[in-house]
């Protein structure tokens, strides 16, 4: 396999990384992330027209990507910069709207954000727990049901909501304005919302769409994983910075051999989180998407919380302040775990399915 990205994504992920160092510094995302409306509109616009949302979605669909390898460039260009701007939602809500042969024009400009509304509340995992339910009446559809943690869903103006109709998983288009949406802010920053339907009127856009939405949610998943990937590298580049120049008994602390064994053990678990996500990528389409992307979730979860656990101990105190980027990093990195499937849940997938 051939590990270099292709011209277009090298042009990509340059050009990404280069805006999010240039107009997403840290100070700005963390002026953004952590009050409404958790993230910045003005940089999405521009987002939007550097051409990161049509990376999203493929040609067929209007958009100029949408391989793994795609979604993966976009979101450790992401994960670096801590960047708290709803493209998670975007981009499954794409994956929706195009498996149902619906316009894409909107959402790939920027114009309309979208969010995917699936879990509900309780805990439990996974689109089988799904209870919320749609019945028609004299003028199309009504959905009945709460939504929680919607990613995106507090500044979505659209949302796809997966809802049963009779023995059918269908997925019901709502505008925002129709319906009670909770906004609030994440620990680890960007939103999220509850959504509560009473009778909210709604449109059908697809009939059986169990594979749909697990298609969708395959696709966050991978996601997910390369943002880690992008978050765990910068934490890595901060720490060892911090081991570098941090001295005590007149010695930078990079010098004891038990902090060198930590950080070497922590660079091998990150190259092997970055190893299983591009062989997620690559799977993308194929009959092991679903299996290698919950490999992948599952061991990214593992990983992120150990990387996490060793920026804030080998730091020290300075990792939980607030100005310090340390502490950001490590909540993004456990956040993403619960994001989409835990390790277990993930784990659980698995195992499941090679017992047959």
């Amino acid at each position: 396999m051939d590990f270099q990205p292709s011209d277009d994504r090298r042009m990509l992920r340059d050009t990404l990384t280069r805006f999010l160092a240039d107009r997403y510094g840290f100070e700005h995302r963390n002026a953004v992330a952590y009050s409404e409306p958790y993230h910045d509109p003005g940089r999405w616009a521009e987002m939007a027209e550097l051409g990161v949302l049509h990376a999203l979605a493929p040609e067929e669909w209007g958009g100029i990507g949408g391989a793994g390898f795609d979604i993966a460039t976009v979101f450790e260009a992401l994960g670096r910069a801590l960047c708290p701007e709803p493209l998670l939602g975007a981009l499954m809500a794409a994956w929706i709207l195009g498996a149902a042969g619906a316009g894409l024009d909107s959402l790939l400009s920027g114009d309309t954000r979208y969010a995917l509304a699936v879990d509900e509340a309780g805990g439990a995992q996974g689109i089988e727990s799904i209870a919320t339910f749609a019945r028609r009446n004299d003028s199309g559809w009504v959905l009945n049901g709460r939504k929680s943690v919607v990613y995106g869903g507090g500044s979505a103006a659209r949302l796809l909501v997966a809802a049963r109709a009779g023995e059918a998983l269908g997925v019901f288009l709502v505008d925002s304005s129709d319906a009670e949406i909770t906004r609030y802010g994440m620990i680890d920053g960007g939103g999220a919302a509850e959504l509560y339907c009473d009778n909210t009127p709604a449109e059908r856009i697809v009939e059986n769409g169990e594979s749909i939405i697990r298609d969708a949610l395959d696709h966050g998943a991978l996601a997910l994983c390369a943002e880690a990937v992008g978050a765990m590298d910068a934490s890595a580049e901060l720490l060892l910075d911090y081991l570098k120049t941090r001295k005590q008994f007149g010695r930078a602390i990079g010098e004891f051999q038990v902090l060198q064994h930590r950080m070497v053990d922590l660079m091998t678990e990150i190259e092997q989180a970055r190893s299983i996500t591009v062989l997620a990528a690559s799977r993308m389409g194929s009959d092991g998407q679903s299996r290698t992307v919950s490999m992948a979730k599952s061991l990214i979860g593992r990983v992120a919380q150990q990387v996490a656990e060793e920026l804030i101990q080998m730091h020290g105190g300075i990792a939980m302040t607030w100005e310090y980027p340390a502490s950001h990093y490590a909540k993004r990195l456990v956040m993403i775990d619960h994001q989409l499937g835990d390790t277990d849940h993930h784990l659980t997938k698995v195992a499941a399915e090679y017992r047959g």
